[in-house]
């Protein structure tokens, strides 16, 4: 069905996708660091970490392509999705499918370029570091590595059925008939843990810790849960191991105490995340412009929707654009904006 893939975003996660799927069948890698391109064709993709192993893989810059693709994997930051969206339009045709495994609510705007029916979401569920050119790290076990795979309206088509099979070349493939409910699932996690490390410069542990980041993080997972529950999509269960926790029930909280409940539980369930730090923040540090408006944005923009609140996610991007211009600069002090939620109920 699909005689040229390519991926679109060959950073840390498309490497790593991109030499799995190149030992058995073509693929192109598509990125727009040239160092990395050249790394790439001249020496391989090299994953180190918890799997190590170099394949010889093809590699272009945008401007390289030719031709039309009958599948894209689209890995990109969304802040890049004005010019890969153009991109992969002037190298498609009217049957090529989109399978997204971006942060946030990718399908959206693919949706709106291509229609419904052209677009799956592929949420990543492993993780993954760019080193140097050419060169990734697997930051997950291999044996916890896995991808969920869906359409808009739930329906399980060829198309779907083809794509399983690409991405089961890495690693397990779990299908989902409520993409979207699981998106927000996964949103709700890097809307208040992300963007509370992102805030404070540390990490999901120093969030939990502390009283004020902790707080916040249980008003902004209220916010969305309200803001979901006004849009009508059911949201997913979140499942760790064997363990399943329904987030429009943690957050359910009208009082200081039953609030104190939620923050107990999200502390508990957490556990496993203490050590990891925001990409949000990794951008921050090193000088690039974050995620934050299709993280906390989006949020934000279903409570304008449907006319709920969402004053504490709002306070979130109100900082991380700050620190995204310079205005301010990283560290727990950025907190001192956020005591307002201490008696939020």
């Amino acid at each position: 069905m699909f005689q040229r893939i390519a991926i679109m975003g060959a950073g840390s996660l498309g490497t790593i996708l991109g030499a799995h799927i190149a030992k058995h069948r073509q693929v192109d890698l598509i990125d727009a660091n040239k160092a990395h391109v050249d790394a790439l064709n001249k020496n391989g993709a090299k994953v180190i970490g918890f799997d190590e192993f170099t394949v010889p893989v093809t590699a272009l810059t945008p401007e390289e392509m030719t031709g039309n693709y009958d599948l894209f994997i689209y890995l990109a930051k969304q802040l890049y999705n004005k010019d890969c969206l153009a991109q992969m339009k002037a190298h498609s045709h009217d049957k090529t499918i989109f399978c997204t495994g971006q942060n946030g609510m990718p399908e959206l705007a693919l949706e709106k370029e291509f229609g419904e029916k052209r677009v799956l979401g592929a949420p990543v569920n492993w993780g993954a570091t760019y080193v140097e050119p050419g060169v990734s790290k697997l930051t997950s076990t291999v044996a916890s590595c896995s991808f969920t795979l869906g359409t808009m309206d739930g329906s399980i088509t060829p198309e779907l059925l083809e794509v399983k099979k690409i991405l089961e070349y890495m690693c397990p493939v779990v299908i989902s008939e409520n993409l979207m409910g699981l998106r927000w699932c996964k949103l709700l996690i890097n809307a208040t843990l992300s963007g509370m490390s992102t805030v404070m410069g540390g990490t999901f542990g120093d969030v939990m810790d502390d009283p004020i980041a902790v707080a916040a993080t249980a008003l902004i997972g209220r916010e969305l849960v309200r803001a979901v529950e006004a849009e009508g999509t059911r949201m997913e269960p979140l499942h760790l191991g064997p363990n399943e926790y329904d987030f429009t029930e943690i957050y359910a909280f009208d009082n200081l105490k039953e609030r104190e409940k939620t923050i107990e539980k999200i502390r508990s369930v957490f556990v496993p995340a203490r050590a990891l730090e925001a990409s949000m923040l990794q951008d921050l540090q090193k000088g690039l412009k974050c995620e934050i408006d299709y993280i906390n944005g989006e949020v934000s923009k279903l409570g304008k929707k449907h006319g709920v609140p969402t004053p504490v996610c709002d306070k979130v991007i109100e900082i991380v654009k700050k620190l995204e211009n310079g205005e301010s600069k990283l560290g727990r002090h950025n907190l001192k904006e956020m005591e307002f939620v201490k008696d939020m109920a």
